[in-house]
C-alpha cells in the first residue's frame, strides 16, 4: 500500500482520486473534516479544482507532492479537497470571497476559512516558493497560522465582513416596470460594440467560445432582420472553427484560445462547450442554410460519441489539457512527423493546408493545426484543383488521425454530472433532427435513461455518477438543464415518456428550489446549510440555472398547457429584472428566455403516418427554418390517446384526407392546416428573408 495514501482514495470523482496519494492529509468535504476543524480549533485549508486543470496539475505536483509543504498543512490546517464540478455550490460561494479578496479568480482556487467555514484569506494557483511575483506557498502557510493564532479577533472581524458580501451577492432584484425587449436590443448593440471584426468573437485574450451571446444575436436576427447581427455571428463560427480552438483531426472545441486569433488553444475540451457549440452551430445551419455549419456541429457530437460517451450511455465530464506531463503534447505536430505519416508530398502540402511550420507555432517547435486559408483559397494558391485538394485532405485527415490515436491520450474526467448530460442531450436530440442522424437521438435517448434511473436518489436527482454509484444531492442546474434536454429529446424523438418525465422534474424543481420572489436557489430545501444560499442568474461558462430554469419551464408550458410553469418560468426572469436591465450583455440565455416570454412562439402539431415519406418531409420543413420560439409535437394518424395525453396541443389534431399535416398554432388557436411543405416552410420564414 502506499504510505501516502490518504482519505481521498474512497472518493469517485477522478480530480480527487489524483490527490490520493499526496502526503498532505487530504479530506474530502464533509462532517469529520467539518468536526476536527472545530474540535482541533484549526483553520481549514479548502483546494478546489477540476481534473482538466492544467495549473492545478502544476500545484499539485510543485506543493501537493512536497514533503515539507505537508507538513505544515498537517500541523497547522485541516486540508479539504473539493473537485468543482461536484459541488459547484462550494465553488461559487468561496469563488466569489476570491474575487472580493483579490479582484480575479480562477483554479486552482486555495481559501483559508475559519473552523465556522467562513473565510478570511484566499487566492489561486500558488508557486511553492516566492517567484514571479507571487508569494511563495510555504510562506503564506507559514504567515496564516501565525495570524491565526495572534491575530484571531482581526481575522474574525474580517471574516465576518467578507460573508455578509458573499450573502448579498446571490440575490435577485425584480425590475421597477415590465421588461421589454429593448433590453435584448441592448445586449445586442453592447456585443456589436465590443466584437472583433478582424478575429471575431468579443474583446481580446484569452478568447472562449461565446455561444450564448451568438445565439442570441441569431434571435435578434431572426426578429430584425438586422444582418450585422447575422454577420457577427457568422464570422466568430467561422473563425472559431478553422482555428486551432476547433480539433481538426478530431473534432470538438477545446477550452478556450489564449490568444485573440483562436490559434492556440487551452487544450482541455469539455462536455458543457461542446453541448453549447453543436448548438448554435446547428441553429446557424437552420439560419443560413449553410451545410458547413452542419458538417462542424456533426464533428463535435462524433467526437462525443467516440471519445465521451460511457458503455451505459451517459456522457463523460472533460479531456485533459496534458498527457505524457506536457499541455497540448497529444494535439500538436510538426512537419517532419506529418511526412512521416503521409508521405513527403502530400506531408509537404498538408502542413501548408494546416499551418505547421518549422519554427512552429506552439511549445517545442510544435504547431495547434489551424486553417488559414480556406480550401478553395488553399489550392488557388497551390496550383491544385479544388476537388484533387478535397479528396488529399479526406485522406490525410483520417490517416493523421489514425496516427494521433497511438499516442499516449490525454486524461479523461469519466464521471457523469447530470447538468452537463442534459446540455448534451438536448444537442445530440436536436442534432438528430437537423442533420436527420438517429443514432445521436439514440444517443440522446440513452443518455437520458441513464440519467433518470440511476442517477436518482430518495429525495430526487443526483448529482454526479462513477464507477457504479451515483451520489451527492442535485442543484438547480441538474433539474433546468436536464429538463431542457428531456424536451429536446421529445422533440427528436415524439416519445410522450419525455415530456411525462420534464414535467416530473419540473414540479420537484419547483417544489424544492424556488423562492417566494420567483428566484430560483441554487441548492434545495433541504441541502446542506452552507454560509450562503445563492440564486445565480447571470450566465457564465454554462448558463445560469435560472435561465434555463425559465426557459424550460415556459417551453414545458406551451406543451402541457400547464399555468403553474408558464408563471414559474416567467417569475424566474422577473426576478432578475434589475440585472437584465442594468446588465444585458452577462445574461444571455436569460434574455433568450425573456425572448420566448415576449415572443408568441409557434406551436407545431405534426400528425401522419410516422413511416410515411410524406410525414418526414413534413417535419423537415419545420426544420428547415431557425424558429427558435417554439413547440414542436407530434401523433401519428390514428390512435394517439398517449401523445394526445402528454401533450394536449395534439388534441383533435387529423391528418386532413390522410396526408400529413401540419397544424401551426399561438396559445392554443391554430390556423388553416397545411399538408404542403412548402407552405409550411413559407409561414415558419420570417419576414426579412422573403
Amino acid at each position: 500500500m502506499n504510505p501516502h495514501a490518504n482519505r481521498l482514495a474512497g472518493e469517485t470523482s477522478p480530480y480527487l482520486l489524483q490527490h490520493r496519494h499526496n502526503p498532505v492529509d487530504w479530506h474530502p468535504w464533509g462532517e469529520e473534516a467539518l468536526r476536527r476543524a472545530r474540535e482541533e480549533d484549526k483553520p481549514i485549508f479548502l483546494s478546489v479544482g477540476y481534473s482538466a486543470c492544467h495549473w492545478c496539475h502544476v500545484m499539485e505536483r510543485e506543493s501537493f507532492e512536497n514533503e515539507e509543504i505537508a507538513q505544515l498543512l498537517r500541523d497547522h490546517f485541516i486540508s479539504i479537497k473539493v473537485d468543482r464540478e461536484e459541488r459547484p455550490d462550494l465553488d461559487a460561494i468561496y469563488m466569489e470571497a476570491v474575487q472580493l479578496m483579490t479582484g480575479q479568480g480562477g483554479w486552482p482556487m486555495s481559501v483559508f476559512l475559519l473552523p465556522d467555514l467562513r473565510p478570511f484569506f484566499g487566492g489561486t494557483y500558488f508557486p511553492p516558493e516566492d517567484r514571479w511575483g507571487r508569494p511563495g506557498f510555504k510562506h503564506v502557510l507559514l504567515r496564516l497560522a501565525e495570524l491565526f493564532k495572534t491575530h484571531r479577533t482581526d481575522l474574525e472581524e474580517s471574516a465576518g465582513k467578507l460573508t455578509s458580501a458573499i450573502g448579498q451577492m446571490g440575490l435577485a432584484a425584480p425590475a421597477a416596470e415590465a421588461l421589454s425587449r429593448e433590453t435584448i436590443a441592448r445586449a445586442a448593440a453592447e456585443l456589436s460594440q465590443r466584437f472583433d471584426s478582424r478575429w471575431g468573437g468579443f474583446g481580446g485574450a484569452p478568447k472562449f467560445p461565446p455561444s450564448m451571446a451568438l445565439m442570441l444575436l441569431l434571435r435578434e436576427w431572426r426578429r430584425t432582420g438586422d444582418k450585422n447581427l447575422l454577420g457577427m455571428a457568422e464570422f466568430t463560427l467561422q473563425r472559431m472553427a478553422l482555428g486551432g480552438l476547433y480539433d481538426q483531426l478530431g473534432g470538438g472545441f477545446h477550452r478556450y484560445s489564449v490568444d485573440e486569433q483562436w490559434l492556440i488553444p487551452h487544450f482541455e475540451k469539455m462536455l458543457y462547450d461542446n453541448a453549447l457549440l453543436a448548438r448554435v452551430y446547428l441553429e446557424a445551419r437552420q439560419a443560413t442554410g449553410s451545410a458547413f455549419y452542419g458538417s462542424i456541429a456533426a464533428d463535435v457530437l462524433d467526437y462525443v460519441l467516440r471519445e465521451m460517451t460511457s458503455p451505459e450511455g451517459g456522457f463523460y465530464s472533460a479531456q485533459d489539457a496534458d498527457s505524457e506531463g506536457e499541455e497540448g503534447k497529444f494535439f500538436v505536430w510538426t512537419p517532419q512527423e506529418i511526412e512521416a505519416v503521409l508521405g513527403a508530398e502530400e506531408g509537404r502540402v498538408v502542413s501548408r493546408f494546416y499551418g505547421v511550420t518549422e519554427g512552429g507555432n506552439f511549445e517545442h517547435g510544435k504547431s495547434a493545426l489551424h486553417i488559414p486559408l480556406p480550401p478553395a483559397a488553399f489550392a488557388e494558391q497551390e496550383g491544385m484543383e479544388a476537388g484533387k485538394l478535397l479528396d488529399l485532405l479526406q485522406r490525410a485527415r483520417r490517416r493523421l488521425f489514425e496516427a494521433r490515436e497511438r499516442r499516449v491520450k490525454p486524461g479523461l474526467d469519466d464521471k457523469v454530472l447530470a447538468s452537463w448530460n442534459g446540455l448534451m442531450i438536448g444537442a445530440m436530440a436536436l442534432g438528430g433532427r437537423i442533420l436527420e442522424r438517429g443514432d445521436c437521438v439514440e444517443a440522446a435517448r440513452r443518455a437520458a435513461g441513464f440519467v433518470l434511473e440511476r442517477m436518482r436518489g430518495e429525495r430526487g436527482l443526483l448529482r454526479t455518477h462513477r464507477g457504479g454509484q451515483s451520489r451527492l444531492n442535485a442543484y438547480l442546474d441538474d433539474y433546468a438543464f436536464l429538463l431542457a434536454g428531456l424536451l429536446d429529446l421529445y422533440e427528436a424523438s415524439f416519445e410522450p415518456r419525455w415530456v411525462r418525465e420534464a414535467a416530473a422534474l419540473a414540479g420537484e424543481m419547483i417544489d424544492r428550489y424556488r423562492d417566494g420572489d420567483g428566484a430560483f436557489f441554487f441548492t434545495s430545501a433541504d441541502h446542506e446549510a452552507l454560509i450562503a444560499r445563492k440564486k445565480a442568474g447571470q450566465d457564465g461558462a454554462i448558463p445560469s440555472g435560472n435561465s434555463m430554469a425559465a426557459l424550460g419551464l415556459l417551453r414545458l408550458a406551451k406543451l402541457t398547457g400547464e399555468a403553474r410553469f408558464a408563471e414559474a418560468g416567467a417569475g424566474a426572469v422577473r426576478a432578475f429584472g434589475e440585472y437584465l436591465e442594468r446588465a444585458p450583455a452577462a445574461f444571455h440565455m436569460m434574455l433568450a428566455a425573456l425572448d420566448f416570454h415576449l415572443d408568441a412562439p409557434v406551436e407545431i402539431a405534426v400528425v401522419g403516418d410516422p413511416a410515411a415519406p410524406a410525414t418526414r418531409e413534413a417535419l423537415r420543413a419545420v426544420d428547415a427554418e431557425f424558429v427558435p420560439n417554439k413547440v414542436l409535437a407530434f401523433r401519428p394518424a390514428g390512435d394517439g390517446a398517449e401523445e394526445e395525453a402528454a401533450v394536449p396541443l395534439l388534441r383533435d389534431k387529423t391528418a386532413i384526407g390522410g396526408a400529413a399535416t401540419v397544424y401551426l398554432c399561438e396559445n392554443f388557436t391554430c390556423k388553416e392546416p397545411l399538408t404542403d411543405p412548402a407552405a409550411v416552410r413559407a409561414a415558419l420564414r420570417p419576414a426579412h428573408k422573403g
